[in-house]
């Protein structure tokens, strides 16, 4: 039986969000501002809304599974709307990404499969491990969502815009 190798599987989690992250923001940088009022349905976000959650995963995330609480999480996402340009968007991402691989690659492989942290909105935590592979598949979720609401504005963007 073949043993995991912790660092090879947190490299590649981490490499996967950043490809997100990166290709989050090409998408972003697609966008013209006169759309940022697009809203596909009365119940949804608007593009603007959306991209600012995005952006905010990574930063925001974090902060969740470093147990911050409520207020510091809505003032990050005051913080970003504060400058909705798309190369100040763009920046808050890359920045979050960049806080996320220092911090789980600060940690320990016991550290990164067995300690747990529990959000202000559960009653339960879960591991670092678990923690990673959420906040990547948030970004996709949101990153996949960007890319519909773009589609549906006639944007010229395919599957490459992902890969």
């Amino acid at each position: 039986m073949q043993t995991v190798n912790v660092n090879e599987l947190k490299a590649l989690l981490l490499e996967e969000l950043e490809h997100i992250v990166n290709t989050s923001n090409n998408l972003i940088r697609k966008i013209s501002t006169d759309h940022w009022h697009f809203r596909p349905h009365q119940n949804m976000r608007s593009l603007l809304e959306l991209v600012e959650h995005l952006v905010s995963v990574p930063s925001s995330d974090l902060l969740i599974l470093k147990e911050s609480s409520e207020a510091v999480i809505r003032k990050l996402e005051a913080d970003i709307a504060e400058d909705p340009s798309i190369e100040k968007l763009t920046q808050w991402m890359t920045k979050g990404v960049y806080e996320v691989r220092s911090y789980m690659e600060g940690l320990t492989d016991e550290e990164f499969l067995r300690k747990s942290t529990k959000p202000f909105y559960l009653e339960h935590g879960s591991v670092q491990a678990k923690w990673l592979i959420e906040i990547t598949t948030h970004a996709q979720h949101h990153r996949a969502q960007l890319f519909t609401y773009l589609k549906m504005q006639g944007y010229e963007i395919s599957m490459f815009d992902l890969y």
